[in-house]
């Protein structure tokens, strides 16, 4: 069983939390249902958890609702805590590489901070 968990900016912000305010009720509910399904299962299906090629260890959480699709992107602390660092609407085929170097970036970030501690 996996846990998922939310990054935290140094200032105390959650850019998930923030993506999931920005849905509308139906699109939350279906993001939830997701990670939940992540959560349980010991291998979820790549339809809702892939990692994603040529990134630094960054997975991609994978949400379709009729035409939206939605993407959450972050990374394994260990083999059962999964990071999540921010959401995105997706609107291409490919994952843009702003969205991947953000989620490489809120990694290093949180690594660099919890070594610190």
């Amino acid at each position: 069983m996996k846990e998922i968990s939310f990054y935290k900016t140094d200032l105390g912000n959650c850019p998930v939390e923030d993506f999931l305010n920005s849905l509308t009720g139906k699109q939350a509910q279906k993001v939830i249902w997701v990670l939940k399904l992540i959560e349980e299962f010991k291998m979820p299906p790549a339809q809702y958890l892939k990692r994603l090629v040529n990134t630094d260890d960054i997975w991609e959480v994978r949400v379709q609702l009729g035409n939206n699709i939605f993407r959450l992107l972050g990374f394994f602390e260990n083999e059962k805590l999964l990071i999540l660092n921010h959401g995105f609407v997706k609107k291409t085929q490919k994952t843009p590489s702003q969205e991947i170097e953000m989620a490489e970036s809120r990694k290093k970030d949180y690594f660099n901070r919890k070594n610190r501690l």
